[in-house]
């Protein structure tokens, strides 16, 4: 190791990029600029490996370099230039490409290095001479100034340790001797550290107990990996006692980060040792049981969900993606994170119907014919599109049919219909409610990426049923909605073409699945708001409600026996006159389906209930059974013990009781009963005479998605400035007719008779206020011109429209009547208020095919192509201005 060595007061400097060489270090370079290879050639390799040179630090910069060094740990050299100052200088002899000179940064202080070894060699094919130089550092010296040689640097030097008499007497210093007892303690550790790792570090202990402490501060700190900035420190500490508390504290740092490191790694050790032990227990538990003949093939869940996967009957390509999920499944342990999501979309691949189906039966129609009668009373079109439909399927039961869509308000079937198609071709029936559904991922599922994901409705609905060629009924479809998470209409459109769902795409699944043989049925209650092109895809049949008459045959042929089951009761217990039936259909209900008057019908069932649970029904005993004595009972009641029960036989005695019940219990519906549990008729025929008993009133018949309700539009007349006020919540359309109406009125005042010979305007200091009562229920659509104008001429001639007559139809500005929608509702709706004739427009004729034969017997129907027509129907003897030119 180095000994203290008598310095020159020149010496040839080596420039050490980003490095410092500490005394005691070692290091292995390889020259090959110019300017190093002279050096090496002048200051050491003629003067035989004896010569000495200086290593001066140099901070990065842009420098011809010295490639790097051949072994581990070694440094590399720079290219020289010329200084002229101690600390920064340009390069006088080399430039860069702009010709500019390139500053380097010196170090003030640097180390004298001794040649250990010197070898040369000759590249080829360039003949470029390099040295590879062994150096040793030996002590430390200060810069005082720089000079050229030639191509590299001369530098005047002055040593800065500290000579041996002055050593010895730094020797003797308490602090430095406590300084070196904790460099020492700190090294000490280190090394018992690095013998659990390290064979080679036996040498290293022997220095530690041979050098001195300050010759070793700068051998272990070199050693180690540290910054650029504390080796300059390092090498600036010529005070000992600051050099031992540097190196102290970096020998510290060191054994501190060794320790994390093996903490962390044996904690990452024990980890894999422990899932290894269990693995291995595993494995031992398997062949203990294999031994002992307790192996069960069910208990290994991954073989039992391999085998039900291959009797899943899955296509050659899910099957193909099914076998490499196993395999990824297979590497990975159950508490691994992913495993168990990727276990249950196996079970999903292996629980659905790939190739199971419901055995086709031959189709009986007139079995199916009598299962719809059974189920349903009226609806003779939609039935008979229903067996048309069957009557295809059994000519060509491959045949892809098109979707039908009922299309009705609430409560008249539409639900129940879907669920016979599925009992007529005897399939399994699955329901699906769309209502409020505003996810895409609904219909199409989630991305497996995303944490609680699953498929879809359809792919979820299939898996249940198990097989794949149900009737699937996609229930309230008009009621979907689009925001940032998806349109799931335009996600039905891949399931309702029967082109493209043979290869549905399930987010979830991520592998195609064949709904063509799945039978989709749809329901709403209206067509607007279904996107035209969902629209397109589907058949709409539309149910548009029931007659009072039908009503009342649904009511006792289904609703009673039902709600009588529901409720616990029998034919025996209450009965419901056919003419009490007929009054909860006109007194308090008018809807188009049956669901309120099902409640009402309820209402009656629970009230009789609670009559026939009050009765105490006295059944006399027979002569064959005997009371219990009273004595027994009152004892045993007394000393807290249980009652024994004597099973009594009732063989003759049960006919007795059933008639002493029938005779107490018989209950029988009529008008007072309904009124004390219904309440008050909501109801009456006279509701419209009431209403149109003043001049201003007119009826109209509109359409709602409740069916068709009955109007009234009132019109009155003010002081005023020849204003419109309208009022009772009407949209843009509405209002608009309402604009229209007025406007004809007055300019067709004169013909009507509506304002004196001289009067041109008939607003002349009057306001006219319209208004549709009802004005929390919102009202919009053409098809109340006519009823508009009626009531604007009922008010100026103070003429009343007829009580009878309804009217509906949107007029033109020129007074022609245009066709409306929905005549089969608003007809049904003006024979459920007891109306008798109803105004229509001509063009809708060809509608009353769809009205019931019983409903146009007794509504008297009248047809008008121009709105003097209408006005000449609407008022008792004709037209007002008849009736003045009469008088």
């Amino acid at each position: 190791m180095a000994e203290s060595v008598e310095l020159p007061s020149r010496l040839a400097i080596l420039p050490f990029r980003n490095k410092v060489l500490l005394p005691g270090a070692i290091i292995r370079i390889r020259c090959t600029s110019p300017s190093s290879v002279k050096l090496v050639e002048q200051e050491l390799w003629q003067r035989e490996e004896k010569g000495l040179i200086g290593v001066l630090p140099v901070r990065g910069g842009e420098m011809t370099s010295v490639a790097p060094a051949l072994s581990p740990g070694a440094a590399s050299d720079s290219g020289e230039r010329s200084l002229k100052s101690p600390l920064a200088t340009s390069d006088a002899h080399k430039q860069d490409a702009k010709n500019q000179p390139e500053l380097i940064h010196w170090h003030s202080r640097g180390v004298a290095a001794r040649a250990l070894h010197l070898s040369r060699g000759v590249e080829k094919p360039s003949g470029r001479v390099t040295y590879i130089v062994v150096l040793e550092g030996l002590c430390r010296f200060s810069v005082q100034d720089l000079s050229a040689r030639g191509t590299y640097y001369i530098a005047h030097i002055s040593p800065l340790d500290l000579t041996k008499a002055e050593m010895e007497q730094a020797e003797q210093d308490p602090d430095l001797i406590s300084l070196s007892r904790q460099f020492k303690a700190t090294a000490m550790e280190l090394i018992s550290v690095l013998e659990q790792k390290q064979k080679t570090v036996g040498r290293t202990k022997v220095l530690l107990e041979t050098l001195p402490v300050h010759r070793l501060a700068d051998i272990f700190v070199a050693s180690f990996e540290i910054s650029f900035e504390e080796q300059l420190s390092m090498l600036d500490s010529v005070d000992l006692k600051v050099r031992l508390s540097k190196a102290t504290e970096l020998v510290d740092r060191h054994l501190q980060s060794i320790r994390v490191a093996e903490k962390i790694t044996q904690k990452v050790e024990g980890q894999l040792s422990k899932s290894q032990k269990e693995f291995l227990l595993r494995q031992q538990m398997r062949a203990i049981k294999e031994e002992l003949g307790d192996n069960d093939d069910d208990e290994d869940d991954v073989v039992a969900l391999e085998g039900k996967m291959q009797s899943a009957g899955m296509p050659p390509n899910v099957w193909k993606h099914a076998q490499r999920e196993l395999r990824r499944l297979r590497k990975m342990q159950p508490q691994q994170p992913g495993y168990s999501s990727s276990r249950v979309y196996l079970e999903l691949l292996a629980d659905l119907p790939w190739q199971k189906a419901s055995e086709e039966h031959q189709l009986d129609l007139k079995a199916a014919k009598e299962r719809l009668d059974n189920d349903h009373y009226g609806l003779v079109k939609v039935k008979q599109r229903i067996i048309e439909y069957l009557a295809v399927r059994k000519l060509k039961p491959e045949a892809r049919g098109p979707v039908l869509c009922f299309v009705g308000p609430p409560g008249v079937g539409k639900t129940s219909l879907a669920s016979s198609i599925a009992v007529a071709l005897d399939r399994k029936f699955i329901h699906i409610s769309l209502g409020g559904v505003k996810d895409e991922a609904d219909i199409r599922g989630h991305r497996r990426t995303y944490i609680g994901s699953m498929p879809g409705r359809l792919i979820e609905g299939l898996k249940r049923v198990a097989v794949n060629n149900p009737v699937m009924l996609l229930d309230e479809i008009d009621k979907t909605s689009s925001d940032v998470r998806g349109d799931p209409a335009s996600a039905l459109l891949e399931v309702l073409d029967p082109e493209q769902n043979k290869t549905f795409s399930d987010h979830y699944l991520n592998v195609p699945f064949d709904l063509s043989k799945v039978i989709f049925v749809a329901t709403a209650n209206r067509m607007q708001p279904i996107p035209p092109p969902l629209l397109d895809r589907m058949e709409v049949i539309e149910l548009p409600g029931y007659t009072p008459e039908e009503k009342l045959k649904i009511a006792m042929r289904h609703l009673i026996p039902r709600v009588l089951d529901q409720h616990g009761l029998t034919s025996e217990f209450l009965q419901i006159p056919e003419a009490m039936v007929e009054l909860v259909i006109q007194r308090y209900t008018r809807e188009a389906g049956v669901r309120n008057l099902e409640r009402n019908l309820a209402a009656l069932a629970r009230a009789a209930a609670v009559k026939i649970a009050e009765q105490e029904c006295v059944v006399p005993l027979s002569k064959d059974v005997h009371p219990m004595a009273e004595s027994l009972l009152d004892t045993r009641l007394a000393d807290g013990g249980e009652v024994e029960m004597e099973v009594i036989p009732i063989d003759v005695n049960s006919r007795e009781i059933s008639n002493a019940l029938k005779s107490t219990s018989s209950l029988v519906v009529n008008e007072a009963m309904l009124e004390k549990v219904l309440g008050p008729p909501r109801f009456d025929d006279k509701e419209t005479t009431e209403r149109v008993a003043t001049p201003g009133v007119s009826v109209g018949l509109v359409w709602t998605s409740f069916g068709g309700e009955v109007q009234f539009v009132e019109a009155t007349a003010m002081a005023g400035k020849g204003d419109l006020h309208l009022t009772g919540q009407l949209g843009d359309v509405i209002k608009e007719s309402a604009q229209i109406a007025l406007t004809w009125v007055r300019a067709r005042a004169a013909d009507l008779k509506l304002s004196a010979a001289g009067e041109i305007n008939l607003l002349e200091g009057r306001d006219v206020h319209v208004h549709f009562p009802a004005g929390a229920i919102p009202k919009d659509g053409p098809s109340a011109g006519v009823t508009l104008v009626t009531s604007l001429v009922s008010l100026f001639t103070q003429k009343r429209v007829r009580a009878d007559t309804a009217m509906t139809g949107e007029m033109t500005l020129r007074g022609q009547v245009l066709p409306v929608g929905g005549i089969k509702d608003k007809i049904l709706a003006a024979h459920r208020y007891g109306i008798k004739r109803v105004i229509l427009p001509e063009r809708n004729l060809k509608d009353l095919v769809e009205v019931p034969s019983a409903v146009l017997a007794s509504v008297e129907v009248l047809l008008a192509k121009r709105m003097e027509e209408v006005l000449e129907q609407a008022f008792d003897g004709g037209s007002p201005w008849r009736q003045q030119s009469r008088l």
